[in-house]
């Protein structure tokens, strides 16, 4: 057992046994006879599951064997309980562990700035960091995709407990234990756009506004006197922020709610500040220093309470103030309390006025509908030459906006001048950046620099147009597109003034969703590499985005490795990353954790910077068994989508369709208006979700299997265990898989083989996870999944014992929900109850998942 493995089987396995009895004495209303009924119906789903029985044979079971008879809605309301009691018990473990975080996990050891500068100056890499630390940095965006089931309220518990339990304050923890008990989590109402930003921004002010700040510290501390001309230009980490600033798909993000967005944003920053200043004036009591510190002061307090839509306080204005206290503390009072001015004046270039820049993001098909409205509206006489892209870049400024009938295009349209005005108010950083999703080439591009120029954005447009590229044809087109579009004189042009740099932005959910887990990894690896080529020719710095998403099928896992893995035939001076839903809540829910992961990412990129290593680089040889793994994983998986059942066994035996019913997210669940279930209309998040669900979790490693067992049938096993051990990137690869495939539990739905529609469906998905998991073992050379990280696997175990029950809850109401529809009784009342218990079962088993980024 490793120090990691103990610290967690100390202080988070130990700890819940305890506090979970401490649970269970608390007054209220139907705990203590729940709680103790819970142990019986588990160990009676791990037996029943262990000989076979359907989830519906395991629930009437364990009613069968109670003392006390129920009648059927006594039992419906037991099961709710359940429910309740088990996502109380999840909360319970994920405060656990973010207050056990610092004993997991080593803040100064592996991945650490403060290790990396010391691993820099052993392998005499120090200057090379030094030059590096001069242009690198990361971005970590915020988005608000609908994955994170825990409402505000119990966040806020969370927090407070971890809290308490960090202090052992017994007191505290069973007053918040009882809050949590009688704490709602089903959400009634949808959240707006506007309530998700809310949400999210708690993150900046309570998390990022303390701990990025601590990392700057912490990098000057060991530079030492070279930190200032090593991040006078740059900006180490910056924060980006989606909600209120994507509408793809989103009807319900206005021009409106991205004004309110941005004013929220700068508001909650200027209060930070305001807060800070009145700490420093209980230390700062001097003459001449304390006059400065009163008109800094009251200049915040006016322009974030009194009139906050009109500051009076400017950026550039603050930074003397603080410049000039600094100065006047270290002139006429020994340098007294300087540093904590100091602190002050870094968070203010760090988060300027704006906190975090708002990403505008809009699909290339409204774009394009939005552009022939524009022109429809003011120059009905566009002829046919003028529709290709050479003629898109040459449109002007409109002598006026017109408005368009059509209230999501009017609003497409309207973004620039709401950017426009953004930026004037909270500063040219605070909103800039154009995401084109579902980009499929140059002609997207033009127009949306067409839009912009039409919409008055300026000759030098300060703004940056970022096509993502998703599907796998996408991929593969991506750096003929880039080509095209570096080949154009109008838009090379853009890209000179925006300092010679092109943002690029790449869709892991989307690519697992098209092509499967490892033609999405391989494909982007691939694409990154033609886009670096393409731009390194035409003398253009391009930036990697990436939405990875939360679990591995989405893109997540081990994001240290990932990054670290990429090589020299990757551009990487930054990192830009998506972190969403229950992976911000895990990853970045306290100011420990949130130092920890941002530390990881920084010298992760670094690593890949200034460290050389051969398993970065891939030869000739590992490229061809790659693109061979890539080709058969890939038809497979096609094979798998094209099977008649892959949609029915969706709608029919999973989850899926009961998303759009939980009120997380202000996004639709699917895109179009079809009520036909469409795979094309599938979000990559309800589609990944609905596998979880099911504990078959299919995107994380359907087609493996098949492509290892060829590559094995030619007798070339040793191949892919050379390649697993030399590789970084193949490596990172399979042990992500390991993940989604460690939270893969087939015994749960096996009652399915047995069901005459969907039995050999079933079939097939449980042989191919037996055939991955075998082969991941065969190349890793491990005797179990995720050997190599035993407290995420002890972690996994826990949640996953801990969440059994509710699955099987959720597979019992399923099964009657589908007995019931099949005996002709259609919706009737009891029929939505099980329905509403399905809806209820979904909170507990995300939540519990998140670990898996």
């Amino acid at each position: 057992m490793n120090e990691n493995q103990s610290a967690f089987e100390e202080y988070v396995l130990l700890r819940y046994q305890v506090f979970n009895a401490i649970f269970l004495t608390l007054n209220l209303s139907g705990v203590h006879r729940t709680g103790m009924l819970l142990p019986i119906l588990t160990e009676k789903c791990r037996k029943g599951l262990d000989v076979k029985l359907s989830p519906s044979e395991i629930i009437e079971g364990f009613f069968a064997e109670q003392p006390k008879k129920r009648d059927e809605q006594e039992k419906i309301e037991m099961l709710f309980k359940f429910v309740q009691f088990i996502e109380r018990q999840v909360v319970l473990v994920d405060a656990l562990e973010d207050a056990a975080f610092e004993r997991i996990n080593s803040l100064d050891g592996n991945g650490s700035f403060k290790a990396f500068v010391q691993t820099a100056s052993n392998r005499n890499a120090r200057e090379r960091l030094q030059q590096a630390l001069k242009y690198f940095r990361i971005r970590v965006v915020l988005t608000a995709h609908p994955t994170q089931f825990y409402p505000g309220a119990v966040l806020g518990i969370i927090t407070d407990l971890t809290k308490a339990v960090k202090t052992n304050d017994l007191s505290l923890i069973k007053k918040y234990l009882a809050q949590l008990g009688k704490t709602p989590f089903f959400q009634k109402e949808k959240p707006t756009a506007y309530d998700e930003a809310v949400r999210l921004s708690w993150y900046l002010e309570n998390i990022f506004y303390q701990s990025i700040p601590a990392i700057y510290r912490e990098a000057h501390d060991e530079l030492g006197e070279i930190a200032e001309d090593v991040f006078k230009e740059n900006p180490l980490i910056q924060m980006g922020f989606w909600p209120g600033g994507d509408r793809d798909g989103n009807p319900f993000v206005t021009v409106e709610t991205t004004l309110l967005v941005a004013d929220q944003l700068r508001t909650r920053l200027l209060k930070s500040y305001y807060r800070d200043v009145r700490i420093l004036k209980r230390r700062i009591t001097f003459r001449g220093a304390q006059e400065i510190l009163d008109e800094i002061e009251k200049g915040l307090y006016e322009s974030a309470f009194v009139k906050p839509k009109k500051p009076s306080i400017t950026l550039l204005g603050l930074k003397k103030n603080l410049s000039d206290l600094i100065e006047c503390l270290h002139n006429d009072h020994n340098g007294l309390f300087a540093e904590d001015v100091e602190d002050l004046l870094r968070k203010v270039k760090i988060f300027g006025f704006h906190f975090s820049t708002i990403d505008i993001r809009q699909d290339s098909r409204v774009i394009s509908q939005t552009f022939d409205a524009v022109v429809l509206k003011t120059r009905r006489n566009i002829t046919q030459n003028e529709k290709s892209s050479e003629a898109y870049f040459g449109f002007e400024k409109l002598p006026e906006m017109p408005s368009i009938d059509d209230p999501i295009l009017n609003d497409t349209f309207r973004c620039f001048t709401a950017m426009r005005q953004i930026q004037k108010l909270n500063g040219p950083a605070a909103c800039y950046r154009f995401i084109i999703s579902n980009c499929r080439g140059v002609d997207d591009v033009a127009r949306t620099y067409a839009l912009a120029k039409m919409a008055g954005m300026g000759k030098r447009m300060f703004i940056d147009i970022i096509p993502l590229f998703e599907t796998i044809e996408d991929l593969q087109n991506a750096g003929e597109v880039m080509t095209e579009l570096y080949s154009n004189k109008t838009y090379r042009s853009h890209v000179m003034q925006r300092k010679n740099k092109q943002i690029v932005m790449l869709g892991f959910s989307d690519g697992t969703k098209d092509g499967g887990y490892i033609t999405a990894n391989w494909g982007i690896f691939r694409a990154k590499e033609e886009i670096s080529r393409v731009s390194r020719a035409f003398g253009i710095q391009v930036v990697f985005f990436d939405g990875r998403g939360g679990p591995p099928a989405r893109g997540g896992g081990n994001t240290h490795k990932f990054y670290a893995s990429l090589g020299p035939t990757i551009e990487s001076n930054q990192i830009q990353i998506t972190i969403q839903g229950q992976t911000i809540s895990s990853n970045f829910g306290t100011i420990e954790s949130a130092k920890y992961n941002l530390e990881q990412l920084l010298t992760a990129g670094l690593e890949n910077k200034v460290l050389d290593s051969p398993y970065k680089v891939l030869n000739a040889g590992q490229r061809a068994l790659l693109d061979e793994l890539s080709a058969i994983s890939y038809k497979a998986y096609q094979d798998f989508k094209a099977h008649p059942l892959f949609m029915p066994y969706l709608e029919k035996m999973s989850t899926l369709k009961y998303y759009a019913e939980t009120n997380i997210g202000s996004r639709p669940a699917k895109r179009g208006k079809s009520t036909e279930l469409k795979f094309e209309d599938l979000r990559a998040i309800p589609f990944v979700g609905a596998w979880s669900q099911l504990k078959q979790n299919v995107p994380g490693f359907y087609g493996l299997g098949k492509a290892f067992e060829s590559i094995d049938n030619s007798g070339r096993l040793e191949e892919l265990k050379s390649l697993f051990k030399n590789s970084l990137f193949f490596r990172t690869l399979l042990e992500n898989s390991m993940q989604s495939l460690s939270k893969t539990n087939f015994d749960l739905t096996q009652y399915m083989e047995r069901d005459p529609e969907f039995g050999k469906f079933w079939k097939l998905l449980y042989e191919e996870s037996l055939l991955s998991r075998k082969y991941l073992l065969l190349i890793s050379g491990q005797s179990r999944l995720l050997d190599t990280n035993p407290a995420i696997r002890s972690s996994i175990e826990l949640r996953e014992q801990i969440v059994l029950p509710l699955l099987i809850i959720q597979q019992y109401a399923l099964m009657k929900i589908k007995e019931m529809e099949s005996s002709g009784k259609g919706q009737t009342q009891i029929t939505d109850t099980f329905r509403k218990l399905v809806v209820r079962s979904l909170y507990g088993n995300i939540n519990a998942s998140r670990n898996s980024a």
